[in-house]
């Protein structure tokens, strides 16, 4: 079966870079590597299709795990299991939120989906703004603009007073303005 041996070829050599990525994108290696596998999955049921098209397979994965992780996003009351009981499971160690950088991924897991795949897609992936573009589906500019509000989010987010940031919710304020700018003294 050549289709087979080609996405054997293809999971081998791009399996573990779509895990980081997913795994980024979802803020812990668990929910990452069920995003991958997710993909990874429905990729072989269409490899057929998908391997005799001129497209860039690993663009096409990246696309569905962000995809997927917007979805993920959407119906995360759902997927989300409550401890039942006296007392909470013990919480395991996340590597991703682990050391120093503790803040900056809490700050960068605050951020929507969309502006938060654009920065890990240009500063992990150090991948153009044309390929985030396909990625991402949408024009070069909407991810010149993700990228912009998203680190202007994590600069205010960054000078806010400790303790003055109440999370998740502030980030996105950001991106409900569309200019920012202070208006022009007329003269």
């Amino acid at each position: 079966m050549a289709g087979a041996a080609s996405f054997e070829d293809f999971f081998q050599l791009q399996q573990a870079g779509l895990v980081r990525y997913a795994a980024l994108l979802a803020g812990s290696t668990a929910q990452g590597e069920d995003l991958a596998q997710d993909v990874l999955v429905r990729m072989y049921l269409r490899w057929d299709r998908l391997s005799t098209g001129e497209g860039n397979l690993l663009a096409y994965a990246r696309r569905a795990i962000t995809n997927e992780h917007v979805s993920w996003r959407r119906r995360w009351s759902t997927r989300h299991v409550q401890a039942v009981g006296d007392r909470l499971p013990d919480t395991p160690v996340n590597p991703w939120t682990e050391g120093p950088d503790e803040e900056l991924w809490r700050r960068l897991h605050a951020l929507p989906a969309r502006p938060r795949a654009a920065l890990i897609m240009r500063f992990y992936q150090d991948l153009t703004d044309a390929e985030i573009a396909d990625a991402l589906d949408c024009r070069v500019g909407t991810v010149r603009s993700h990228i912009s509000r998203g680190l202007a989010a994590l600069r205010i987010d960054a000078l806010a007073p400790s303790g003055s940031s109440s999370g998740p919710r502030d980030a996105p304020a950001v991106f409900a303005v569309r200019d920012e700018k202070e208006p022009r003294d007329e003269r």
